[in-house]
């Protein structure tokens, strides 16, 4: 059996040509505006991960089958119909924060909204922060 090719990794693709081509102009809005945000919290510079991803910093995971992987800290990714934020699925105070967030959807690991102005920024921002000291503990 061929051995899986890991299709998200970090690239040298411009981020910002990615995002200027985003058709809808309150979403290319927006992503600049996450772009600045999770730089801001996280203090890495953004990155394109595979063709769609655009993530902050990294670290290094290993599944339980051995499988080993890097990974953004924290990233997002433009979609169709809305934006999704992956952050971890589970630091500090995450579902009290998601309560207090604002308009959105939420998975294991993903949050998915519509527009920034639907979202609480101070929250969104807290957020990112613990989720990143989560990640970096975990994955020191």
């Amino acid at each position: 059996m061929a051995k899986a090719t890991v299709k998200t990794v970090e690239t040298n693709n411009s981020v910002v040509d990615f995002i200027h081509q985003i058709a809808d102009e309150k979403k290319k809005t927006d992503c600049f505006a996450l772009v600045e945000i999770m730089k801001e919290q996280s203090g890495f510079e953004p990155k394109l991960w595979g063709p769609s991803i655009i993530g902050f910093g990294a670290y290094h995971y290993k599944y339980e089958s051995g499988r080993e992987v890097e990974a953004p800290l924290v990233a997002f990714s433009p979609r169709k119909n809305e934006i999704s934020l992956y952050l971890s699925s589970s630091f500090e105070n995450r579902e009290e924060l998601l309560q207090k967030l604002g308009k959105h959807k939420s998975a294991k690991a993903c949050i998915y909204i519509k527009r920034l102005e639907d979202v609480d920024l101070a929250v969104l921002k807290k957020m990112i922060s613990l989720s990143i000291k989560h990640v970096q503990r975990l994955h020191k």
